[in-house]
Order: structure tokens, then C-alpha cells, then sequence
């Protein structure tokens, strides 16, 4: 198994659950958290408390610098059915990472100080492939 640069992550998009994902440009981060909820299941005697793993909870971010010819996450976050995602840590890696189907939100944040930049979040809208 060999170790990936940050610098050459990757994050396609969809505008809608059923469009086709491209690359999403100008972007220099980006993250995906999958929990699981934790179910207390401790009853009278135990010595500690206990838990069952119940369902996943897959969420992330992306974000980067403001280009005004990218308009997919703006795009994206609008849509009524969700976009398609895909992460890649690199694109020099054999597949993707991570992919499903998600729900987005984007915003831009602007600064006298600093670059215009965007965030998007998302949380999964169906069953997503983790590939490790």
C-alpha cells in the first residue's frame, strides 16, 4: 500500500442525483466522516456501560477557492433530488475513494484579507461505497 500527497486529492460532482459527475476545480481540501451511532444497551449488573453499533452516519466537507466559471455547488446545493459525490485522496490512486449519492449545502465566505473561498457540506442521501 503506498502513501498519497494531499495536493493531488480530487472531488467530482453532479448537479442533480442524476447528472454526470466532473471534477470540481480550484478546491484544496477535503474530508469524509462515517460514525455510527451508538446504542446504549447497559442493564442492571453490568459493570461499565454498553452499546450495540446501530446505522452509519456518512458526512463531509469540501472546500476551496471561488471561481466564477465553477458553478456546481451552488448548482449542486439547489437541487431537489442531491448530487452525485466522488473523493478521491489522489489522482494518481487506482479508484476512487469514497462515492454516493449525498445532500448539499455551499457557501462562500469573502474577506478583505484573504481569497474568496467556498465550503460545501454534505450528508449521504443513499447507501455509499467506501473503497479501502
Amino acid at each position: 500500500m503506498s502513501a498519497y500527497p494531499g495536493r493531488n486529492g480530487v472531488v467530482y460532482i453532479s448537479t442533480s442525483a442524476s447528472g454526470t459527475a466532473t471534477n470540481v476545480i480550484k478546491l484544496n481540501k477535503w474530508s469524509l466522516n462515517r460514525q455510527t451511532d451508538k446504542i446504549e444497551i447497559t442493564a442492571f449488573g453490568d459493570s461499565n456501560k454498553t452499546y450495540v453499533q446501530g446505522l452509519a452516519d456518512l458526512q463531509g466537507s469540501f472546500s476551496g477557492f471561488w471561481d466564477d466559471t465553477e458553478t456546481k455547488p451552488f448548482s449542486a446545493a439547489a437541487s431537489s433530488d442531491g448530487c452525485k459525490v466522488y473523493l478521491y485522496p489522489s489522482s494518481t490512486a487506482p479508484s476512487k475513494f469514497a462515492s454516493g449519492t449525498a445532500w448539499l449545502d455551499c457557501s462562500i465566505d469573502v474577506d478583505v484579507n484573504g481569497a474568496a473561498s467556498i465550503t460545501a457540506n454534505f450528508a449521504a442521501a443513499g447507501s455509499w461505497s467506501i473503497n479501502f
